[in-house]
C-alpha cells in the first residue's frame, strides 16, 4: 500500500466516524487520534483530500439529517437540534442558514409535500406507448 492510500484510508475512518457519531460531542483532536495523526496535520489532508474542514463537514452532516428529522417528524426545532448535536438552537438556526439557505421552521413548511389527488398518481404512473 502506498503512502497516499495509507493515509486516504485513515481518513476515510475519522470521516466513517464522524457519519455514524454525528449527534455526540467530536473534536478534531478525537478524529485526529481516529486517522492516527496530529491534529494540524489531519484537520490540513482532510480539507485537502474532501474539500471542507472536518468541523464543516460535521456540520453539514447534522444539518443533513436533521433536515430529514424536520421533514419527517412532527418534532420541535429545538429538540431536533438537540438531537442531531447542536448545543443551542441559535447556533443550529445560523448553520442551517448558512447551508441550506432559510430557517428550519420555512425549510420544514416547503419539504412537506403537497397531497397530490388520486386522478393525478394515476394519470402520471400509468403505462404510455409514447417514446
Amino acid at each position: 500500500m502506498t503512502p497516499a492510500e495509507d493515509r486516504n484510508r485513515r481518513l476515510l475512518r475519522a470521516r466513517d466516524a464522524i457519519d455514524r457519531d454525528y449527534a455526540c460531542p467530536l473534536d478534531v483532536p478525537g478524529l485526529a487520534r481516529i486517522a492516527f495523526m496530529s491534529p494540524a496535520h489531519f484537520s490540513r489532508s482532510f480539507r485537502d483530500t474532501f474539500g471542507e474542514t472536518p468541523h464543516r463537514y460535521l456540520q453539514r452532516r447534522r444539518i443533513e439529517r436533521a433536515c430529514a428529522r424536520l421533514r419527517d417528524t412532527d418534532s420541535s426545532v429545538t429538540r431536533i437540534a438537540l438531537e442531531v448535536g447542536f448545543d443551542s438552537l441559535g447556533t443550529f438556526s445560523r448553520t442551517f442558514s448558512e447551508i441550506i439557505g432559510c430557517s428550519p421552521s420555512r425549510w420544514r413548511d416547503k419539504a412537506i409535500p403537497v397531497p397530490v389527488p388520486v386522478c393525478f398518481v394515476k394519470a402520471w404512473s400509468r403505462s404510455s406507448s409514447f417514446g
